[in-house]
C-alpha cells in the first residue's frame, strides 16, 4: 500500500539516517547550523594540527591484509590537478601511522588522518602525469611496524575543470530551509557560496532553489530556479542578472529540468507536474514521478517561451542538447492510463513501477528555431528498465544516462547506475575495440552498428544509486552523485573516462578533512563542472533572488 501525497513542486532531497565510518566517533544530529560549525570547526583544528616528523621505519614486518582508509581511493585514476587526496586510516590496534606516496614521505595526526602537503602535491602530479604514483603504507602496532601491501594511484594526462558547482541540502521531504549552492576549486579545497536560502533566516520567506546549470561548461550564461517564495528563474549574463516567471495557461508549471545550447543563447526545458509518494512496504520508501510533462524552449534575450511538444498522453523530461546544437535528446514515457481517465492520478502513483522512459531525439534548424521528426535512440523500456538525464559528451561520441529498474528520479533508486551509448564511432586513431571489457557490446560491434550498441559503465558504478551524471569539457572526466557510502547521502565522485569508452574506479571528491562528508549531514545534489569561476557576487545572486520582481515571459505558442 502506498501513502499518496502530490505536491507540485520538485523536492531533490534524501534520506534521514547516515552510517559512519568509525563507530567510536559519535555526531549528533542538532539544528543543521549547529551540525555546519561542528564540521568548520574540524576543519580549523585539522589545520591547525602540526605534522608529526616524517620518517620511514627502519625495520618492520610485512602484511597481506590490506589498509582499510577512507575514503577508498586505492587504484583510482585522478586528474593531474586534483587537491590532495586526503584520507584515513581506520586501525584500532595502531597508534601511529606512515606513508611513503611516490617518494614524499607524510606521517598522519593521532587520529589517523592524513593532511598532504598541497605544494609538494602538485610537484609530485606534475612529475607523474600520466603515470602511476605508488603508495605504500606502514602501521605502528604493539609488537612493532607492519607494512601494508602497496597500491597505487594512476594519474591521466587530461586535467580536470577547475570548478565543481553543487546543491547541498538537507534530509527532508518537505521543508527546505538550509540548503545552498557552492562553487568548489577542485585545485585546492577552496569553496565558495553562490547563494544559501537561509543567509538571512526568514521563516516566512523560506524557499527551495534547484537545478543550476551553465552554458558549455562556462559561468558567463547560468540559470537557476527559485520556488515557494521569491520564486522564479534566474539569469545570469556576466555580471548582469534578471528574474524571470514561466506561466501560461497551456503550460503544466514553470521550467524545471532544462540544459543550455551549446552555441545560441536557448534553454530547453521540461515543464513538469510532480509528486511524491512514500511506501511502507516497498524497499525504496520513497518515489518522485512526474503525472504530466512537457517540452519548452526559452529564449533568454528576448524573454519568449514556446512548446517544443505539448503531448497529454506523454512524459516528456530532461532535454539534453547534442554537443553541436542540432539534435535534442530527450526522456519520453507512456502512462499506463490516459490523463482524461477519471482515476488518472491513482492509477499512475499504483503503477510506480510500470513507468518506464526510453530516449529519443530530434532534429534542431539553428536558424529557425524549428524542430524536426522524433527518433529513438535508446529502448530499454522492453527489458522493463528506465533511462533517465542523458548527457552528450563535448566531442558528440558519447551519450550517458541512468539507467534503472522503473521511473526517472533516480536519486532514490538503488538500481540506478551509467550507461553510455557510442553515438559514432571512434575517430582514426582510436581503436575502441581495444577495449572488450564487461558489458561492453560497442567494443565487438561494427562500425555501421555502433549507434545500437550500449553499455553500464561497469568500474564507476556501484550496489547503490548512481544519479545526475554530467562531463568536464574535454570529456575525459564524469562527475556524478552518488548513494554508495552509506545509502542516506548522495555525494559526488568523479570517473575517469578514456578514449576507449571505458570508465575507470570512481573517487570521492577530496577534502581537507577525509571525514568531512561524514559529519556533514547534507546531500550533494547536481554536480557540474566548469572552466571558470562565477562572475558575480553573492551579495548580487541574493539581490537577484530577493529583491527582483520576476518578469513574465512571453508565450509564443508551439514549435514548428
Amino acid at each position: 500500500m502506498i501513502l499518496y501525497n502530490p505536491l507540485h513542486r520538485l523536492h531533490m532531497t534524501t534520506g534521514s539516517s547516515t552510517a559512519h565510518l568509525r563507530p567510536r566517533r559519535v555526531c549528533v544530529s542538532a539544528h543543521p547550523l549547529l551540525s555546519l560549525s561542528l564540521v568548520l570547526l574540524g576543519n580549523i583544528l585539522l589545520s591547525a594540527c602540526s605534522s608529526k616528523p616524517a620518517a620511514l621505519p627502519d625495520t618492520f614486518a610485512e602484511t597481506t591484509d590490506s589498509a582499510q582508509i577512507y575514503p577508498d581511493y586505492r587504484d583510482v585514476t585522478i586528474p593531474p590537478n586534483i587537491a590532495p587526496l586526503n584520507f584515513m586510516v581506520v586501525d584500532s590496534l595502531a597508534d601511529a601511522f606512515v606513508a611513503d606516496i611516490g617518494g614524499m614521505v607524510c606521517a598522519a595526526a593521532d587520529d589517523g588522518k592524513f593532511d598532504i602537503d598541497s605544494t609538494a602535491w602538485r610537484t609530485l602530479l606534475a612529475e607523474h602525469r600520466d603515470k602511476d604514483v605508488p603508495v605504500q603504507l606502514y602501521a605502528h602496532r604493539e609488537q612493532g611496524w607492519v607494512r601494508h601491501p602497496a597500491f597505487a594511484l594512476h594519474v591521466a594526462a587530461e586535467d580536470i575543470d577547475s570548478y565543481l558547482y553543487y546543491r547541498l541540502i538537507e534530509p527532508g521531504y518537505e521543508i527546505y530551509q538550509q540548503l545552498g549552492i557552492y562553487q568548489r576549486n577542485l585545485t585546492n579545497f577552496e569553496v565558495t557560496t553562490i547563494y544559501e536560502n537561509h543567509r538571512d533566516i526568514d521563516l516566512g520567506k523560506t524557499h527551495c532553489i534547484n537545478c543550476h546549470t551553465f552554458q558549455n561548461y562556462d559561468t558567463e550564461r547560468m540559470y537557476l530556479h527559485v520556488r515557494e517564495n521569491h520564486s522564479g528563474t534566474i539569469f545570469t549574463h556576466g555580471t548582469e542578472t534578471k528574474k524571470i516567471i514561466i506561466r501560461h495557461d497551456s503550460i503544466l508549471a514553470s521550467g524545471a529540468y532544462g540544459n543550455w545550447h551549446p552555441q545560441l543563447p536557448l534553454v530547453a526545458f521540461s515543464t513538469n507536474k510532480t509528486a511524491q509518494v512514500f511506501h511502507y512496504s516497498y524497499k525504496e520508501k520513497i518515489e518522485v514521478y512526474d503525472y504530466s510533462s512537457d517540452l519548452l524552449l526559452y529564449d533568454p534575450d528576448h524573454n519568449e517561451v514556446r512548446h517544443i511538444l505539448h503531448t497529454p498522453d506523454d512524459y516528456e523530461t530532461f532535454p539534453c542538447w547534442s554537443a553541436d546544437g542540432t539534435r535534442l535528446f530527450y526522456c519520453k514515457a507512456r502512462p499506463p492510463r490516459k490523463h482524461t481517465d477519471k482515476d488518472y492520478e491513482f492509477q499512475i502513483v499504483m503503477h510506480f513501477d510500470s513507468l518506464l522512459y526510453d530516449i529519443y531525439s530530434m532534429p534542431f534548424d539553428t536558424v529557425n528555431y524549428t524542430f524536426g521528426e522524433p527518433r529513438l535512440e535508446v529502448s530499454l523500456s522492453p527489458q522493463h528498465l528506465s533511462c533517465s538525464m542523458p548527457r552528450v559528451s563535448p566531442d558528440g561520441r558519447y551519450l550517458l544516462f541512468s539507467v534503472a529498474q522503473y521511473g526517472q528520479f533516480h536519486i532514490y533508486h538503488k538500481s540506478a547506475n551509467l550507461w553510455v551509448k557510442p553515438l559514432r564511432p571512434s575517430p582514426s586513431g582510436e581503436d575502441s575495440s581495444s577495449y572488450r571489457g564487461e558489458n561492453n557490446p560497442a567494443a565487438a560491434a561494427p562500425a555501421d552498428e555502433v549507434s545500437t550498441a550500449l553499455y553500464p559503465l561497469t568500474a564507476a558504478n556501484s550496489p547503490d544509486a548512481e544519479s545526475f551524471p554530467g562531463w568536464s569539457s574535454n570529456g575525459r572526466w564524469i562527475v556524478f552523485s552518488s548513494r554508495r557510502d552509506d545509502s542516506s547521502y548522495t555525494r559526488s565522485y568523479i570517473a575517469y573516462f578514456d578514449v576507449q569508452g571505458k570508465a575507470h574506479r570512481a573517487f570521492l571528491l577530496p577534502q581537507r578533512d577525509p571525514e568531512y562528508n561524514q559529519l556533514l549531514l547534507k546531500s550533494y545534489n547536481v554536480p557540474q563542472l566548469t572552466r571558470s569561476a562565477v562572475p558575480f557576487t553573492q551579495k548580487q545572486m541574493n539581490k537577484a533572488i530577493r529583491s527582483t520582481e520576476a518578469e513574465l515571459a512571453t508565450y509564443k505558442g508551439l514549435s514548428k
